[in-house]
């Protein structure tokens, strides 16, 4: 659950206005029943399509449902989950190799010995150069 950052206020007569965006995203239609749902200890209050308790907890279908693990689905969702349709693999980020960290010493007689060389070179070029980043390459130069 996130927060959407809207809010309403409370009318005189305890109403209030559920923004169009939330119930297009939804897909809650005008006259359609909704749930209260409430936690007191924690503050906390939601609202949600209701359900009597006999829809498939993934699409709401109310056809071919089969009680799984205290929920009930649908054949099409049971069907869609046996063949892994609609799943998308977690994305792993490969990890960064460990680069050799220079010191500051290193990197400072490395640098002179490239502008000796490159007088007319840019600050990126000398960080491509180096290895480093171009803000490491500024705060080298103020070294100099």
């Amino acid at each position: 659950m996130k927060s959407t950052g809207m809010t309403r206020p409370l009318d005189t007569l305890g109403r209030i206005v559920i923004p169009i965006e939330i119930r297009n995203t939804m897909g809650i239609e005008i006259g359609e029943p909704l749930e209260f749902f409430m936690d007191v200890e924690q503050g906390f209050m939601g609202l949600g399509k209701y359900s009597n308790g006999t829809s498939c907890k993934l699409c709401n279908s109310t056809q071919d449902l089969s009680y799984f693990k205290s929920s009930l689905l649908c054949k099409h969702c049971i069907l869609d989950l046996k063949g892994n349709v609609g799943v998308t693999p977690i994305p792993v980020t490969p990890k960064e190799e460990h680069k050799v960290r220079r010191s500051t010493l290193q990197l400072l007689k490395s640098l002179r010995k490239l502008m000796r060389e490159h007088p007319g070179a840019k600050q990126s070029e000398y960080a491509e150069w180096l290895g480093v980043s171009q803000g490491r390459i500024s705060q080298i130069t103020k070294l100099l």
